[in-house]
């Protein structure tokens, strides 16, 4: 961990890599390598794994979507631990799968965690940081009629990503970085209706 205790991106990504063992990862198993405790990180899973090339496979996307709404209502609730109901945790991707996702998403979020630092904290915090939140929402509700959208679901996660990470790290500028790529998503998806 870095200090203060918050993790990096790239230390995020290394325990998606870690999570459960064998030829199946649940989202149970995910949760698990992450703790309760931590909502903020938790977030930044369903975005990393939608802005992969694991978002082309049917349902998944969706699956994120359900997964990024529980995280948000319950951070927007003040909650400490992160419920999910059992049909959510009992989902799951195969392993090589998994690893591709995380092997394509390495050096992007290396980078990205290079840019990251506090800057413009008042937008990261209450109630400030309620507008990313709402955003965040409205994306994971549109979820399953984007995943019919080539390309523009996982810059949605993008969007969800940045959100995420600017709230982990008390990044606002990163966070309106996350409102400048809602533009790009919500322009993609009216030029290919």
């Amino acid at each position: 961990m870095t200090r203060d205790a918050t993790p990096t991106l790239t230390e995020v990504l290394g325990k998606l890599a870690d999570a459960g063992e064998g030829e199946h990862v649940t989202v149970a198993q995910i949760l698990d390598e992450f703790g309760d405790r931590s909502l903020a990180p938790i977030l930044l899973v369903p975005a990393m794994l939608t802005a992969s090339p694991i978002s082309g496979i049917p349902g998944v996307p969706t699956v994120t979507g359900i997964i990024v709404a529980l995280i948000v209502v319950q951070m927007m609730m003040g909650r400490d631990t992160l419920w999910v109901p059992q049909f959510i945790a009992r989902r799951g991707v195969s392993r090589s799968k998994l690893d591709k996702a995380v092997g394509f998403l390495r050096k992007p979020v290396g980078w990205i965690d290079g840019l990251l630092k506090p800057r413009m904290t008042w937008i990261a915090q209450r109630p400030w940081n309620y507008a990313a939140l709402v955003t965040c929402l409205a994306i994971a509700l549109v979820t399953p009629l984007m995943e019919m959208l080539p390309f523009v679901i996982s810059i949605a996660a993008v969007a969800i990503g940045f959100f995420a990470a600017g709230i982990l790290v008390r990044d606002g500028l990163v966070m309106l970085l996350g409102y400048a790529v809602v533009g790009i998503a919500a322009g993609a998806a009216l030029a290919l209706m």
